[in-house]
C-alpha cells in the first residue's frame, strides 16, 4: 500500500503533531506499507524521523502552513503528483489554523480525495457536539455560541463526506450516527504512543515532581495547580517541584509567560517549554504523578495514553472525555472538583503520602496502555482502508 498520511509532524508546534508522529512510525513499521508519503507542515528544522522503516519508502512533503488560504491547493498537488493509493487525514476542527477561513477550507480536502476516488479516511479528534465553548475558550456569549455551533455541524456535514471517519471515543460515534443519520463513522481508539516494556514504579531520588503535560492557556489552566501544590506544602514533610511541561495554546500566546510572573515567587516551579520528542520519557519517567488541570475537555487525551505507558499516576478532574476514558479503556486515577483548589490538594496528598496507592494507580494505567499499542491502531486503519478498497471494487464490477 502506497498510503498518504496528512498531518502535522514534529518539530512542528502545530496541534496533534506528537500524534502524527507516532502514527508514521508504526504504519512505516507495518509490512502492509510499502511507502508512506507524509504531507506535512511547513517547518524550519527537518521533520524528526528517528524510527526504523526497513520495508518502506518515506517521503516527506512540506506542503501547508498554519493559517494558509492556500492549503487546499498545495495539499491536492502533492497528492495528485504523489499518487497514493490512500489517504488519512489525522484532524480536529482547528488542525489547518484557528482562523475562520483557513480552518474550514482545510476540512473540506477529504470531500475532494473522496469525489477523486481514493479511499478516504478522516481521523477526526473532537466533535463540536461534546465541546463546552465557554470553557474550552472559544466564547461565553451564547449567541456566539450558537453561530460556532451552527458552523460546525455544517463542517461537521463536510467531514462526514469521507469514505470513513474514525473517533477514538465510543460515545462520539452514537452521538454523529444520531444526528447526522450516516452510517461512515467507526471508532478506532486513540492508543498508546511508546509501551515501556518494563516501567519503573520507583521514583527517583530528590523531589517528588508533579507533571502537567500540554498546551496551556485555555480549558487547561495550570494556576490551580500551583495553588494546590502551594497549599500542600504547607502539611507534607515531601519535597515538591511543579514541573509544567510544554507551550501555550495558540489561541493563547503569551499565557505561561504571564504564569511565570504571577507566580515567581513559588519555588521549585519549573516551566520545560516544548518538549521534544527524545525527551518525553525522561520526562514521564521522572514524574510522580501526572496531573490534569483542565475546566473542560475536547477529545480524547494523547496525555492520559502516555502517562499509561510509562505506568505513572494520575490525578485528573471528573468530566467529560477523561471520564468516558477511564471507563472504556479501563484506565484509573484520583479524581478532584474541576476549579477547586482544595479538592486537587486533598488527590496531591493521597498520592504524594501514599506511595502504595500511587503504584497501583500506575500499574493499572500501564496495563490499560499495553491493551490497545499504537501498533495495533495502525492495523485497524490498515483493515479499514482494506475494506474500502474491496467495496469499491465490488462497486465497479456490479
Amino acid at each position: 500500500m502506497k498510503l498518504a498520511l496528512v498531518t502535522a509532524f514534529p518539530p512542528s508546534k502545530v496541534t496533534l503533531n506528537e500524534y502524527g508522529y507516532h502514527l508514521a512510525k508504526n504504519f512505516a513499521q507495518n509490512e502492509e506499507v510499502d511507502e508512506l508519503i507524509l504531507i506535512t507542515d511547513h517547518t524550519e528544522e527537518e521533520k524528526v524521523l528517528d524510527f526504523t522503516a526497513p520495508n518502506c519508502k518515506i517521503t516527506v512533503k512540506n506542503c501547508w502552513k498554519f493559517n494558509s488560504y492556500k492549503n487546499v491547493l498545495s495539499i491536492y498537488n502533492c497528492v495528485k503528483e504523489a499518487k497514493p493509493d490512500a489517504i488519512l487525514f489525522n484532524l480536529q476542527f482547528m488542525k489547518f489554523g484557528d482562523k475562520k477561513i483557513p480552518a474550514a477550507l482545510g476540512l473540506t480536502l477529504p470531500m475532494l480525495f473522496k469525489l477523486k476516488g481514493i479511499p478516504t479516511i478522516v481521523l477526526l479528534h473532537n466533535i463540536m457536539e461534546q465541546v463546552d465553548l465557554g470553557n474550552a475558550g472559544f466564547t461565553k456569549n451564547r449567541i456566539l455560541q450558537r453561530i460556532f455551533n451552527g458552523i460546525g455541524t455544517q463542517l461537521t456535514r463536510v467531514i462526514l463526506q469521507a469514505d470513513t471517519v474514525a473517533l477514538t471515543i465510543g460515545k462520539y460515534v452514537g452521538v454523529i450516527k444520531d444526528k447526522y443519520k450516516v452510517d461512515n463513522v467507526i471508532q478506532i481508539p486513540h492508543g498508546s504512543f511508546e509501551t515501556v516494556e518494563k516501567p519503573n514504579f520507583d521514583l527517583p531520588e530528590g523531589p517528588k515532581k508533579i507533571m502537567t503535560f500540554g498546551k496551556f492557556g485555555t480549558y487547561k489552566k495550570v494556576e490551580i495547580l500551583i495553588e494546590a501544590v502551594e497549599l500542600l506544602r504547607i502539611t507534607t514533610d515531601h519535597e515538591l517541584e511543579i514541573v509544567i511541561a510544554g507551550t501555550d495554546s495558540p489561541n493563547t500566546p503569551g499565557y505561561l509567560e504571564s504564569v511565570k510572573q504571577k507566580y515567581e515567587h513559588v519555588k521549585n516551579l519549573t516551566f520545560t517549554g516544548y518538549v521534544e520528542e527524545e525527551d518525553v520519557p525522561r520526562l514521564f519517567g521522572e514524574s510522580t504523578v501526572v496531573v490534569f488541570p483542565y475546566t473542560s475537555t475536547t477529545g480524547s487525551s494523547g496525555v492520559l495514553h502516555q502517562a499509561g505507558s510509562y505506568g505513572k499516576a494520575v490525578i485528573m478532574p471528573s468530566l467529560g472525555d477523561l471520564a468516558l476514558l477511564v471507563e472504556e479503556e479501563g484506565y484509573t486515577g484520583e479524581f478532584f472538583q474541576p476549579e477547586n483548589v482544595n479538592s486537587l490538594c486533598r488527590s496531591l496528598e493521597n498520592i504524594v503520602e501514599n506511595d502504595r496507592y500511587r503504584r497501583n494507580i500506575g500499574q493499572i494505567n500501564y496495563e490499560a496502555s499495553c491493551s490497545l499499542p499504537m501498533e495495533k491502531v495502525a492495523q485497524l486503519y490498515i483493515d479499514e482502508f482494506a475494506r474500502l478498497a474491496e467495496s469499491k471494487t465490488s462497486l465497479e464490477y456490479a
